[in-house]
């Protein structure tokens, strides 16, 4: 029901002397002159709300308006908030322990389950600089445990002392 709530008819308003009709259970009434259409809705307790008015002739359906009216805003906030993405940093060294790279990947792990995209940094310093390997051997090892929660979006790159690589999360279907 994609219907645009601001230029609707309903009840009385509504011009064609015959619509169509569908019921409030979905099931199609018909064409009917307006003013029967107009006496089931009442007598169902609900509204004649057009909903095709460009058809010939235009197709009306009985439904609770005040409730449609409500689902309609609600549907549009649930839209409008939409989650916003932030990118999150984790910084390493080669020199980092297993046990605070473990802390750091559940960190990271919890950050890519929210839906944020993380940034993983191996920095170096000083003669770490001569073995950059073992920094990109703890790089490749840290995104083959987060495979699982993130996908790689932007490869490893060396950019002057750090090797930079983006995670983004998994898209759940």
């Amino acid at each position: 029901m994609a219907i645009e709530a601001k230029h609707q008819r309903v009840n009385e308003q509504i011009l064609a002397p015959q619509v169509r009709v569908i019921g409030a259970d979905g099931v199609q009434l018909g064409i009917l002159p307006i003013a029967e259409a107009l006496e089931l809705a009442r007598q169902a307790e609900l509204d004649l709300v057009e909903v095709a008015p460009n058809e010939h002739p235009p197709v009306c359906r009985i439904m609770d308006y005040g409730k449609y009216k409500y689902l309609q805003k609600k549907r549009l906030h649930k839209s409008l908030a939409q989650h916003h993405i932030k990118l999150k940093e984790i910084r390493l060294r080669p020199q980092t322990g297993e046990h605070d790279v473990n802390v750091k990947l559940s960190h990271a792990r919890d950050f890519l389950t929210r839906r944020h995209k993380v940034q993983i940094t191996v920095m170096f310093r000083g003669r770490e600089l001569a073995h950059k390997e073992e920094g990109k051997r703890m790089l490749e090892e840290v995104l083959a445990r987060l495979a699982d929660v993130g996908k790689v979006e932007h490869p490893p790159q060396e950019q002057g002392k750090r090797i930079v690589c983006t995670l983004a999360p998994l898209t759940s279907k």
